[in-house]
């Protein structure tokens, strides 16, 4: 199969259509129409065999994981997603693949009412770059750069279980089989927090999803804002499968430093705690205050029920690093 029948037969007429999409695939650009009164939201992302995912992972998998961590984004700005382009280099054409790939991929654009609208293919090693965008009311869109001090930091859910199913590959972590499931579909199949991040528009001060680290990410936020913040370790949620590795320097690099775990961080004022915890409940989404802004500019303090605890040597993910 060469470039132009894979593009025919596996993304052209598959999926949703909206409305709003003048031309999707097939000419050399897509053309959309963006609603009156909003601003488009795009970002941008790539992954690649070895680095961001497993050669073994099961390509449903990898079709949902390369969509679902670009919604996530969208999220953590407050967008409501649209359209998605994608650019796959493939080191062959191996039809099976591409059918259980683009299934996967299929699959959480319709859930979430997304339309590929184009893209590009090559050949080469496996590398997958996904350009989704958005669209946000004019000026409501969250941003990393509003946290104040005295606010309060929330989290979405448990992090860390991604994690652990990476490093129990990696360092040989005995898990029993149903532990190695659970957190194994973390890792592939990572729920972005689009409804949350609606919600939060308006509420919310500050706000970030955690990909690279909970404590890297929420370095991005204190950075953009100027402030600093004290964070309770024992209230960052993680799961019994985590608490059940005995080795608590492990648990905090993994839930504290690691990422991949794509919920959403942000920050929210005195006055609006209440509002925020009764809407995200309405979607099933019971975030977590795990700690508060304070004036020590750029400066992350960690506590452990009210005491000083030791901050991670390397707090985050970093490529080149």
């Amino acid at each position: 199969m060469k470039e132009f029948e894979l593009i025919n037969h596996y993304f052209k007429g598959r999926g949703i259509t909206r409305r709003d999409v003048a031309i999707g695939i097939g000419d050399d650009c897509a053309v959309v129409e963006v609603p009156e009164n909003c601003q488009l939201a795009v970002t941008t992302d790539t992954l690649v065999e070895g680095v961001h995912f497993f050669p073994d992972i099961p390509p449903r998998a990898l079709g949902h994981r390369v969509l679902a961590v670009n919604l996530s984004d969208l999220a953590a700005m407050g967008a409501e997603p649209t359209w998605v382009s994608i650019g796959l280099t493939l080191p062959d054409v191996n039809m099976t693949w591409l059918e259980q790939f683009t299934e996967g991929m299929h699959e959480i654009a319709e859930y979430y009412n997304v339309q590929l609208i184009g893209g590009d293919t090559t050949q080469g090693p496996l590398t997958i770059t996904i350009c989704a965008k958005g669209i946000i009311p004019k000026g409501k869109a969250l941003t990393r750069s509003g946290a104040n001090v005295g606010d309060w930091i929330y989290l979405t859910g448990q992090v860390g279980d991604a994690a652990l199913a990476i490093e129990s590959r990696k360092r040989g972590i005995e898990l029993s089989p149903e532990q190695a499931k659970r957190v194994t579909e973390k890792l592939h199949y990572p729920k972005p927090h689009v409804a949350a991040g609606q919600v939060l528009r308006g509420l919310a001060t500050a706000c970030i999803d955690v990909s690279d680290g909970l404590l890297a990410d929420l370095q991005h936020i204190l950075n953009h804002s100027t402030v600093g913040a004290d964070i309770d370790v024992a209230s960052v949620p993680i799961s019994d499968d985590l608490k059940s590795i005995e080795d608590q320097a492990l648990i905090d690099m993994l839930s504290l430093s690691y990422g991949d775990d794509y919920q959403l961080l942000f920050t929210v004022n005195d006055s609006n705690r209440s509002a925020v915890e009764a809407r995200l409940s309405q979607y099933g989404v019971e975030a977590k205050c795990i700690g508060q802004v304070t004036s020590n500019v750029g400066n992350i303090e960690l506590l452990k029920h009210g005491e000083k605890y030791i901050l991670p040597e390397q707090i985050g993910y970093e490529h080149f690093n």
